[in-house]
């Protein structure tokens, strides 16, 4: 056969396929990142095959990265490129835009942007920006460890940890769970035995974490069920709001009116079923018993005073889209977190056989840093959720959350009364 026969055949061979790249580059590229085991990216799988079905100027292409390191270092990189983090999936990147989750709301937004590409032809195409990618940003350092069954948590881009941790630290000053510990400690502590002490202190504070572990994950289960609604981030808002209110109020006027503490009626109760741990003649595994049911129903007593921060961070994860087993990861750190400030207490009474009693004084401080914070995390989840999606934004709200408080507590406790104003009832 003559080489232009053959040339020909070749050439009859690969134009259809020449004929199809060519459409196909003409068409408006989706990329979109997701997670074998993501509820919200199985969820929203139908309605991009149905968007893709719909369109034949679309082109979908779908990425796993649980496993895959090169799919996570591209995923990093596009999201660079469009200007956001690559913490949570599933991310949708389509002219020149992008979405980071789902709900009824962003399924809108992308079918409307679809469209509006589609008719004016006038938006960036996500395919070009993913292959014009700076190689700097795929291949650049990563700070991370691999977990079972989670893959690898990288730091640098997981915002949703920073944010974990910082709202767990805050928490783990809550006034409530403070005071209810020291009184115990003090009690046991006069008994003079560290033995009585481990068992009381330990086995206190691990049923009260667990009911407060289940409690979060209750609370985040809700808000996944809820998250397709438009109205659940607002809802979430509200509640922060509230507790912000209540706890600014607190600290100018404690327990006036509403109140989200322990209330008196419940005190000489708690009082008593600590008096009776100290008991003599009490077996260990009768103290351990007694202080377990004491401690579950001290956990439901001062629940409405802690709930305030799990409800948030709940909605702020449930924001990420992530899965149940990251979702354990970031739980165990927040309890982790949560509870190394009350094991710091529960270690120094045991050291030195002395604790100092929580007072009011010190409840009005920890009200007011709580309160402005959550007043914070209302503004943001209503105004600028996407700054919880980045590291810097998520410094940057609670840091400024800080300073405020700092300036609220020099004009309320050293410049107003020296020009003879005071306000509160604490004077």
């Amino acid at each position: 056969m003559t080489f232009p026969i053959r040339f020909a055949l070749i050439l009859f061979t690969i134009w259809p396929m020449v004929g199809m790249a060519a459409a196909d580059d003409d068409r408006l590229h989706m990329l979109v990142f997701g997670s074998d085991v993501c509820p919200h990216c199985e969820a929203q799988k139908p309605f991009i095959h149905a968007l893709d079905e719909s369109y034949e100027e679309l082109a979908v292409t779908r990425f796993e990265v649980r496993r895959d390191a090169d799919t996570q270092a591209r995923f990093r990189a596009v999201a660079a490129a469009h200007g956001v983090a690559a913490d949570s999936v599933p991310a949708v990147f389509v002219g020149g835009r992008v979405w980071i989750g789902d709900s009824g709301m962003i399924r809108r937004e992308i079918s409307s942007h679809v469209e509006h590409c589609l008719e004016h032809g006038n938006c960036p195409d996500s395919r070009d920006l993913d292959q014009r990618l700076d190689t700097a940003a795929m291949t650049r350092d990563s700070i991370g460890f691999d977990v079972p069954w989670l893959g690898t948590i990288d730091l640098m881009v997981q915002p949703v940890t920073v944010s974990t941790a910082l709202i767990a630290f805050v928490d783990g000053f809550n006034p409530c769970s403070l005071w209810v510990l020291t009184i115990l400690l003090a009690l046991v502590i006069h008994s003079g035995s560290r033995q009585r002490i481990l068992v009381v202190g330990l086995t206190f504070l691990t049923v009260t974490a667990a009911i407060y572990g289940m409690f979060i994950a209750g609370v985040f289960g809700a808000l996944n069920l809820m998250l397709m609604a438009d109205w659940i981030y607002p809802v979430v808002a509200l509640f922060a709001l509230t507790f912000a209110v209540v706890n600014i109020k607190d600290y100018f006027w404690f327990q006036r009116g509403i109140s989200f503490t322990i209330d008196e009626k419940h005190k000489p109760g708690i009082y008593k079923r600590i008096r009776g741990l100290i008991a003599e003649g009490r077996s260990m595994p009768a103290l351990v018993g007694a202080t377990a049911v004491m401690a579950a129903g001290i956990a439901f007593i001062e629940l409405p005073c802690t709930a305030g921060f799990p409800v948030v961070w709940s909605g702020i994860v449930s924001g990420h889209n992530i899965d149940w087993l990251s979702f354990a990861f970031l739980l165990g750190l927040y309890l982790l977190i949560y509870l190394s400030i009350e094991l710091a207490i529960f270690v120094i009474a045991l050291t030195t056989l002395r604790v100092d009693r929580f007072e009011e004084r010190h409840g009005r401080i920890l009200k007011l840093i709580g309160g402005i914070i959550m007043l914070a995390l209302a503004g943001v989840l209503v105004f600028a959720p996407e700054l919880m999606h980045d590291i810097r934004g998520a410094l940057g709200v609670f840091g400024i959350a800080l300073g405020v408080t700092v300036l609220i507590l020099l004009l309320h406790r050293y410049l107003l009364p020296r020009l003879g104003v005071r306000v509160g009832d604490e004077w």
